[in-house]
């Protein structure tokens, strides 16, 4: 068998291959964020030529690559810090620690799923942390700085797509928000933001917002205050360089909450945005169960979550069409999730 551990770095992925004995087998190779697809076509290539099973293997804090690996196919499993050496505040521990903790016991790894995605049999963790967060995210709401929905007499609503950029999904979803008359708020994570600067300010020229989703992904339950204020505060530069400014909204990987990351959220100037409709086009459906969610759950108010970036996108690019003709024979008028925050913090 053989075990590819797939790094995250400053500037994109460090994969290494090692078999069963721990040699490797062959030399490690880097990939920039902007080549996720080519890096998934590769491991699924080499696992085919060599004839032997291949397992994938990727850390809690890289929510970035899992979406197309498991789509392609691929055995993945994730690494948790218990499992671990100790990481560096930024970045993750080296692909050959992945792969070589990935010989010495693939059963001690969690295997992960598309419906489950990178939280994967993580969900006491996640809802121990909301538990835990009840009080700061109450503060945060108190004061206007966190909201799920904007108010409900205005029919006004808005629309997010989160993960991105992406150089394909981004462009289409893009083209079909031109085509409606559409505005929307793209969560962009920095690692494809600092990959694809040009992407993020095509959604800027066509007039659309955007907000902080992180620089990798992370499960955030996994992270010190540190590290969280440093996926942040490295997102927003990656913003400033592309765009020259910075967002005011932020979204949580997964919806998780902790205490440490709403301490760091209360000490600086980010709003927090959840949603009330999820599309679960991230769940691959299929785009007739995606349109369907999304036109029989909004209301108004409502902040749909939907994805253009982070795995296999297609289902949610092709229910997109219909999603939007739904939305706009209800009359709903689409603004940006800073313009809904604004709304929910004076009503």
């Amino acid at each position: 068998m053989q075990y590819a551990g797939i790094a995250w770095t400053a500037d994109g992925y460090e994969v290494e291959i090692v078999d069963d004995t721990g040699e490797r087998v062959q030399a490690p190779t880097r990939w920039g964020a902007e080549r996720v697809t080519e890096l998934t076509d590769w491991l699924e290539r080499t696992g085919r030529e060599s004839g032997e099973p291949l397992a994938v293997v990727v850390e809690s804090t890289n929510g970035l690559v899992d979406g197309l690996l498991t789509a392609a196919g691929l055995d993945v499993h994730r690494a948790d810090p218990w499992v671990l050496p100790e990481r560096p505040d930024f970045g993750s521990v080296p692909a050959r620690s992945l792969a070589d903790r990935a010989r010495r016991g693939l059963a001690a790894l969690s295997p992960l799923t598309a419906e489950g995605g990178g939280q994967t049999g993580r969900d006491d963790d996640y809802h121990d942390g909301i538990r835990r967060s009840a009080g700061a995210e109450a503060e945060l709401t108190r004061t206007g700085r966190c909201f799920r929905h904007g108010p409900r007499d205005r029919r006004e609503i808005a629309l997010t797509f989160d993960d991105g950029p992406d150089p394909a999904h981004t462009r289409e979803v893009l083209d079909l928000l031109a085509r409606y008359g559409v505005h929307a708020t793209f969560f962009c994570v920095g690692l494809h933001v600092n990959a694809l600067p040009d992407e993020v300010r095509r959604i800027v020229d066509a007039g659309h917002s955007l907000g902080n989703h992180t620089w990798s992904h992370p499960f955030l339950p996994d992270l010190t205050a540190r590290q969280f204020r440093l996926q942040i505060d490295r997102t927003a530069d990656a913003f400033d360089r592309a765009v020259g400014s910075v967002p005011t909204v932020f979204r949580p990987p997964y919806g998780c909450r902790t205490p440490e990351m709403l301490s760091e959220l209360l000490a600086g100037g980010l709003t927090l945005a959840l949603w009330d409709v999820d599309s679960w086009d991230w769940a691959g459906p299929g785009p007739e169960k995606i349109t369907r969610t999304v036109l029989d759950h909004v209301r108004p108010g409502s902040m749909i979550l939907m994805h253009d970036g982070g795995g296999d996108r297609r289902q949610g690019v092709e229910a997109l069409p219909a999603v939007l003709e739904g939305l706009l024979e209800q009359d709903y008028r689409f603004v940006s999730a800073d313009t809904l925050a604004s709304r929910a913090a004076t009503h």
